[in-house]
């Protein structure tokens, strides 16, 4: 396919900046007033594509099955499409706080540095991306905190971005990174910090742009579609009996980057570390051998599955590294259902989307949830494609 089969207008007011989240307004003894943001992650809307049957559902019905107007579907209505024996796939990556800012010796130059991946505990030396570039040279020092006791040295160059940091702080490692990370926000896209007033993270963003069931450290973007899950909606999936199965894909700002070729076959993705353990191939193979069906929750998880499936359709023990680019035509081998959020023009994250649930359906999608003020990107709102 070419990158230009998946242009669509979409309106800047419909880019989340913030997660879903119920604003509260209060008046003070004095007369003045505030307000103060509670998310609600599982609240957003969802809409649900059917790959047979060509339908999309966007409104809840009364009891009559008829769809009540007005009334969009939310995320919390995904039990409803579900079963007994069901299973979900998540990524369990942890996000780190890779946004740094720092100023410059001598000059006191700002100085945003965002981390990317520790090359060497012993010596503290990491790769990093920073902004503006062209003031950032080998053997430049960078301070991080009032009290210059953060301190990086600049020993490489390796991209027109990027370098290579040694920070200069001399304790133990886990004492080093817990001091590194509190002077760190979370590594949200740039499309939502440069929208944003004061183009920053805010302290309730380490929180909001983290799974609930993160655990294996090592991503510098949240894996979105699991961002949606609550403890009280797994809990409720619990109950149900639906299953849970976790892999790790540490994912990368490779999502991020633009396509620079039309033919979508000449474009090379970034590599992205992945495992999948034998826990979550019993648990995934069990359910697809007794007829359940099998949900990978977010792009990185059909794109760390797609990795690992054998040939034979069952899930296989993986530790490594893919560059796997999904897009129009592919056959899938292993899930038969995704979620995934709403995604931008030309991303890669809508076309492996438009792979999964068919470009036409999931083009028809997009159109309607631009016309009904969905929400898109990582903070957005939810689509679910079901295989009936």
């Amino acid at each position: 396919m070419k990158l230009s089969q998946f242009k669509f207008k979409l309106p800047e007011n419909q880019i989340a900046l913030y997660p879903h989240s119920i604003v509260h307004e209060f008046e003070n003894e004095d007369g003045t007033k505030g307000s103060f943001r509670v998310t609600r992650r599982d609240e957003c809307k969802l809409m649900v594509l059917h790959r047979k049957s060509q339908k999309i559902d966007m409104l809840k019905t009364d009891a009559k099955g008829k769809p009540i107007k007005g009334e969009y579907l939310d995320f919390r209505n995904i039990l409803d499409y579900f079963d007994e024996g069901d299973t979900f796939i998540f990524n369990d990556t942890k996000v780190f706080p890779a946004r740094l800012y720092g100023t410059k010796e001598k000059t006191d130059a700002k100085i945003e540095v965002f981390l990317l991946r520790e090359l060497n505990e012993e010596v503290r030396l990491w790769d990093v991306l920073v902004e503006p570039a062209r003031k950032i040279r080998i053997g430049n020092k960078l301070f991080f905190d009032d009290t210059s006791t953060m301190v990086a040295e600049v020993i490489d160059n390796t991209t027109s971005r990027g370098r290579t940091l040694r920070f200069l702080y001399d304790c133990p490692h886990e004492e080093f990174k817990r001091e590194l990370y509190a002077l760190g926000e979370a590594p949200l896209p740039r499309y939502i910090i440069d929208k944003r007033e004061n183009h920053h993270g805010t302290p309730d963003d380490l929180e909001d742009f983290q799974c609930i069931f993160a655990k294996n450290e090592g991503a510098v973007t949240a894996p979105a579609s699991g961002l949606h899950f609550s403890r009280e909606l797994m809990k409720r999936m619990e109950i149900k009996g639906l299953n849970f199965a976790f892999v790790t894909l540490h994912c990368g700002l490779g999502n991020f980057h633009e396509i620079e070729v039309e033919d979508l076959t000449k474009h090379k993705m970034d590599s992205e570390q992945m495992s999948v353990s034998k826990e979550a191939c019993d648990i995934v193979n069990e359910a697809k051998a007794s007829g359940h069906h099998v949900c990978a929750v977010g792009t990185s998880v059909v794109k760390a599955t797609e990795t690992a499936v054998g040939t034979d359709g069952l899930l296989k023990q993986y530790d490594g590294w893919t560059n796997k680019f999904i897009f129009p035509p592919y056959d899938f081998g292993l899930a038969d259902c995704m979620i995934s959020n709403f995604y931008h023009p030309y991303s890669t994250l809508l076309m492996e989307t438009a792979a999964f649930g068919g470009y036409d359906l999931v083009m028809e999608a997009y159109n309607l949830a631009v016309k009904n003020d969905y929400m898109f990107g990582c903070y957005g709102d939810a689509l679910l494609i079901v295989n009936d």
